[in-house]
């Protein structure tokens, strides 16, 4: 959060939260929190609002177990609302989507840090039957060979195939790509960071 105070005064006690996935930037809800749901938020690391209807303060997913991991909370630049990024344990709304905004609110290329996420659980797991697994099991240098196969058939689609082979193939090489970093330990966000530094 920022140096500046929760301007608590501003809202008459309670300031809008809003909840954003930290992997994907989907936004998930929006609640209000007051100094005491701040404070029991960053104690506890899970996402705990003042409810309006229940006159108190709620942990989200206290009944369901659908709670929200706090990553970090910031504060916006008027100090009158927080940002909380979380990871969610199922789904955020009680319909049962990921987002209380209903599906897909998510931007789209949001769902490579999901993927991302899957391989590193494939690649903990070995889950029997998985090609993921299979590509893990078959070694670093196996995972560069499909690699190189990708990059190739996705160079020929762009030269000779239409837009649909191009993706498909595009989509190919994505994926093996974000198996053989993870391989090395690498996550697809330090890929997404170069580039970001790249930019600056």
């Amino acid at each position: 959060m920022n140096d500046s105070a929760p301007d608590f005064a501003k809202g008459g006690g309670l300031l809008p939260a809003i909840v954003q996935h930290a992997r994907t930037g989907e936004v998930l809800m929006l609640g209000y929190m007051d100094d005491a749901a701040l404070t029991k938020t960053r104690d506890s690391g899970l996402v705990t609002f003042f409810s309006r209807s229940k006159q108190r303060l709620w942990t989200k997913g206290e009944t369901s177990g659908d709670t929200l991991t706090l990553v970090d909370v910031r504060l916006d630049c008027d100090a009158d609302t927080f940002l909380v990024r979380a990871l969610p344990a199922g789904p955020t709304c009680h319909n049962g989507t990921t987002s209380c905004f209903g599906h897909d609110v998510s931007p789209s290329l949001g769902f490579l840090a999901e993927l991302d996420a899957l391989v590193a659980s494939r690649h903990a797991e070995r889950p029997a039957g998985s090609y993921t697994t299979s590509l893990f099991e078959g070694g670093i240098r196996r995972i560069a060979q499909k690699v190189g196969e990708e990059g190739v058939e996705t160079a020929l689609a762009a030269v000779v195939q239409d837009d649909e082979a191009l993706i498909g193939e595009a989509a190919d090489l994505v994926f093996h790509l974000m198996v053989a970093l993870r391989a090395r330990g690498i996550g697809f966000d330090a890929v997404a960071g170069k580039l970001a530094e790249r930019h600056r």
